[in-house]
């Protein structure tokens, strides 16, 4: 056997090598691996995949292994493939030591700084489960430790198509885990990463499926607290699913929300004022304003308020008027605008106070009517200045008070009140006299 040359890599550290000298089904495999790999970072389309994987497979006697052909089409480099075997290697020695008793860990599906989560095969089943895991550095925090269990006990209790499912949760070794329903598909942030806006009917089809997730959630006493576009995951078939109960909490809960008092949880661009105050009191509108915040930002490309750092953010939430969206994005409707601004008022009793209201509002403004709860207030002062094409109506306001007949437009009113005063009299005397 001759040792390979300069110009050929020893197979263990060739991933093209590799690939090409498997065979059968390690070939499929191998061959799903990278494709997945490939897409995931960035360096290929789905398309451009999927037309490499058909002209791998297009002589059946000889096929070639996907990398050959995304190497042959420039569309990776030898570098880049050894750089995602190395991260391949890593997420599986990871997935080892995580091991959980009935389950077949498959591939890393994202990591956080709070956990980490995998797509795993549940044996028994035979069927394709998420599992959470507590990030290493968390594992010696009894706190967060009993937030994670209370994260998947409050998921055991909703049981709802549009809320991610819970199946379990445990400890292996030094491990807790969380396994849930996997969903196949993608989330409205990376919807949103991708057409940097939806159209209003996609918006609000989205939100209103999640809307239904939280009249569920808030019927069994359960606010989730950091609603947002990361959160919301959509299946292949379209339907969205509510994910990540992590700081949930239960409205009757007095022992959590006395400890939680004073501090903010949630996300800063989404997060509700009441949150950012640390209230003890958190309800249903609270995540009406997380989930207006994300339908203000599926809408408009942009969150409602930005700074340069968190804080700035937040203190923007409490302070700061909402630029309405339709203002931003003309196209909106004013009725989904209107909806927008209802959700985000910034006083709690000044929103929707139900997901049930909420989703009245959504199917009139689909069916192109005005929502019923969500109606901008009249401005009297806009209006007359509109009708009588008064350039400055603010002077009206804040000028002293006239006199009774100083205005002509005044004393028209008056003058026809009086004369409505006098014939309604007459008509009342001469029935009385009869």
């Amino acid at each position: 056997m001759t040792e390979p040359g300069p110009q050929q890599p020893h197979p263990s550290t060739n991933p093209a090598a590799s690939a090409a000298g498997a065979s059968g089904s390690a070939a499929g495999n191998a061959d799903t691996m990278w494709a997945r790999a490939v897409i995931d970072r960035g360096l290929a389309t789905r398309e451009e995949v999927a037309e490499c994987l058909k002209t791998a497979r297009a002589d059946p006697a000889k096929p070639l292994a996907l990398v050959q052909v995304l190497m042959a089409k420039q569309l990776v480099t030898m570098s880049q493939l050894r750089r995602i075997k190395a991260d391949t290697d890593g997420e599986r020695a990871a997935a080892a030591s995580r091991g959980v008793p009935g389950y077949q860990l498959m591939r890393k599906l994202g990591a956080g700084a709070m956990a980490v989560v995998y797509l795993a095969r549940q044996v028994s089943l035979d069927r394709m489960v998420a599992i959470k895991f507590i990030a290493k550095k968390h594992l010696s925090d009894p706190i967060f430790v009993e937030r994670f269990y209370k994260e998947g006990r409050a998921a055991a209790k909703l049981n709802h198509p549009h809320i991610v499912g819970a199946y379990d949760v445990g400890q292996s070794g030094e491990q807790h885990y969380f396994i849930m329903e996997y969903v196949d598909g993608d989330t409205v942030f990376d919807r949103m990463q991708a057409k940097k806006r939806l159209p209003e009917k996609e918006a609000l089809a989205i939100i209103r499926q999640v809307a239904l997730a939280l009249e569920h959630a808030h019927e069994r006493g359960f606010v989730h607290r950091d609603i947002k576009p990361k959160n919301l995951m959509i299946t292949s078939t379209g339907v969205v699913k509510l994910a990540d109960l992590g700081l949930a909490r239960a409205m009757g809960d007095q022992e959590a929300a006395a400890a939680e008092t004073g501090k903010a949880f949630g996300t800063p661009y989404y997060i509700s004022p009441e949150q950012i105050r640390g209230l003890a009191e958190i309800g249903p509108p609270a995540d009406i304003y997380g989930l207006g915040a994300t339908l203000y930002h599926m809408l408009t490309g942009k969150v409602p308020f930005e700074g340069k750092n968190p804080n700035e953010v937040m203190q923007r939430h409490l302070k700061d008027a909402l630029v309405p969206p339709d203002h931003l994005v003309p196209s909106i409707s004013n009725g989904c605008a209107e909806v927008v601004e209802m959700m985000m008022a910034k006083p709690p009793r000044d929103r929707y106070q139900s997901a049930k209201e909420l989703i009245e509002d959504i199917d009139l403004v689909m069916k192109g009517e005005a929502p019923h709860h969500a109606r901008k207030p009249l401005d009297v002062g806009s209006l007359a200045a509109a009708v009588y094409d008064d350039p400055s109506p603010t002077e009206l306001r804040h000028a002293g008070p006239p006199s009774a007949f100083a205005n002509p437009v005044t004393l028209g009113i008056a003058i026809g009140l009086g004369a409505s005063v006098l014939v309604n009299g007459l008509l009342l005397y001469l029935l009385l006299s009869k």
